[in-house]
């Protein structure tokens, strides 16, 4: 175990005093910070060596982030239970038979997912709802009087956004009911994905879906036939938008820092064949420890129910590789090569970030796991959407807001672009004026033909609804003003929300 300096550890005490003091937290969300700041003293991991020069610096250094995991992993990041199987078979564990009606399906799901951690001590998945709850149909107006009740208790009590239900391909009965209430409700909490493909999923049930996009910013929507195609049927959208496998999820995700590490280097061909090199290799060892501690150390799988019962398998776990800031990073390189053409405007500019994409992918594939056979031994590709603390550093592989280019089409065919890397996760997001409301199949054909040139992901809110996606989460702007009055919030995501308004200017994004 390594020794921690001094001076980390009164940053450390600061912080938890202050967070016992905060105003502004409620009870639930001091428990979480604390527990997330006692487990930084505990370091337990094999660090490779140069870690501590991209990582444990100020942010304004960093070159490497990790999410604040912590250092001695206790579970898995993200975990994807089989919600099928539970509906199925009941869990001997939590003592509860498989359920017989729509009120023991909405209560015995609300039990179960009490019971499924994640970095957020919160599920990041609460599974493809309109299918768990469409066989228990058998009154409307009951199913939908048991089902917002069901959506109601989420909202309030799973206290992030992070958590995310999936919908569809097909149309059911659950699904209309689920996009209704969803519309009705306008709740930030759970975040939603429609997995759409076109000649599978009926138009009617697509534009449901637009129309309550619109009112709720909810629900996303996945090219189904992309993700089935590199992950398989048995596929989810969890957390803010990550491809995963089902009974299965991510160990861990770290990023790169792409703006900073561009910083670091004299011009382009030191970034590439040098600086970047060198810190994606760091990264992916730093993540090969954390994999290890969980598997070999930490006795999660071993010991938690949810593997002992079959409901995940070590084997469907992979890990996330991700990354942030691309466009900050070829405006820096192109800038140290005397050029000011930018990302997103220029295709010489674009080149280069598809270029960076390549070496980073070509990484990847080279690099093995023992632990993540599910997807080949390698990690996911995954572009991050960025912490509230981010400043200067766009999300992904976004353009900057504020330069996006005035063409819709031609911001699409940017994204066109970089999608098809991410697997695991690659979204872009679009205020839509208020007059689409009369014409919500504008929003359905744009979805039809992005994806059919492997657009991987699309959100849609309406320019002034009060749940808006910040980044790949929901908030409300009514709950972001309370908190910034110095009010308690429900979700803790309020104040990352708030955060990533104030610090990424994310609601003047251009309005389509």
């Amino acid at each position: 175990m390594r020794s921690i300096s001094m001076e980390r550890v009164e940053q450390t005490r600061q912080a938890m005093l202050d967070t016992v003091k905060s105003a502004t937290l409620t009870h639930e969300q001091k428990v979480a910070a604390m527990a997330n700041l006692a487990d930084s003293l505990l370091e337990v991991l094999d660090y490779p060596e140069g870690l501590e020069d991209m990582l444990f610096v100020p942010f304004e250094k960093q070159l490497i982030c990790d999410l604040n995991e912590g250092h001695a992993p206790l579970r898995p990041r993200y975990i994807v239970p089989d919600y099928e199987k539970f509906m199925r078979e009941g869990s001997a564990f939590l003592q509860l038979p498989p359920p017989k009606d729509i009120w023991e399906a909405v209560n015995y799901l609300l039990i179960f997912y009490k019971h499924v951690p994640s970095v957020t001590n919160f599920p990041v998945y609460i599974g493809n709802i309109d299918y768990l709850l469409d066989p228990f149909i058998k009154d409307e107006q009951e199913a939908k009087k048991a089902i917002r009740l069901f959506l109601l208790q989420i909202d309030r009590t799973i206290l992030d956004s992070f958590c995310h239900a999936n919908i569809g391909p097909k149309a059911t009965r659950a699904g209309y009911l689920i996009l209704e209430l969803e519309k009705e409700l306008e709740q930030a909490v759970p975040n939603l994905t429609l997995k759409y493909e076109e000649g599978v999923t009926q138009d009617d049930f697509a534009l449901a879906a637009v129309e309550a996009s619109l009112h709720s910013a909810k629900p996303s929507f996945a090219n189904h036939k992309m993700f089935t195609s590199e992950l398989g049927e048995d596929y989810v959208i969890a957390s803010c938008y990550n491809g995963l496998l089902l009974g299965g999820g991510s160990y861990t995700l770290s990023r790169l820092l792409l703006g900073h590490i561009a910083e670091r280097a004299e011009n382009i061909e030191d970034f590439k064949n040098r600086v970047l090199p060198q810190v994606m290799e760091t990264m992916a060892a730093y993540m090969d420890a954390r994999i290890r501690f969980i598997v070999e150390e930490s006795g999660f799988f071993e010991n938690n129910f949810l593997a002992k019962e079959g409901f995940i398998y070590r084997d469907r776990f992979s890990a996330m590789y991700g990354l942030v800031g691309m466009a900050e990073c070829v405006n820096t390189l192109m800038k140290k090569e005397g050029k000011t053409c930018r990302f997103g405007a220029s295709e010489e500019a674009d080149r280069l970030g598809v270029e960076i994409m390549d070496i980073i992918d070509a990484f990847n594939r080279k690099h093995k796991n023992i632990y993540c056979g599910a997807t080949g031994n390698s990690f996911l590709l995954h572009a991050q959407v960025g912490l509230a603390s981010d400043t200067g550093s766009s999300p992904g592989c976004r353009i900057p807001i504020g330069e996006e280019p005035e063409s819709f089409p031609e911001h699409l065919r940017h994204c066109e672009k970089f999608h098809k890397y991410f697997p695991s996760g690659i979204g872009d997001i679009f205020p839509i004026d208020t007059t689409v409301h009369k014409n919500p199949e504008y929003v359905l054909d744009i979805v039809k033909g992005a994806f059919k040139n492997q657009v991987r992901y699309l959100s849609f809110y309406e320019k002034d609804s009060d749940v808006v996606r910040i980044t790949g989460y929901l908030v409300k702007r009514s709950e972001m003003e309370k908190l910034k009055a110095g009010q308690n919030v429900l979700q803790d995501t309020t104040a990352l929300g708030l955060g990533g308004t104030e610090n990424g200017h994310l609601l003047e994004r251009k309005v389509r």
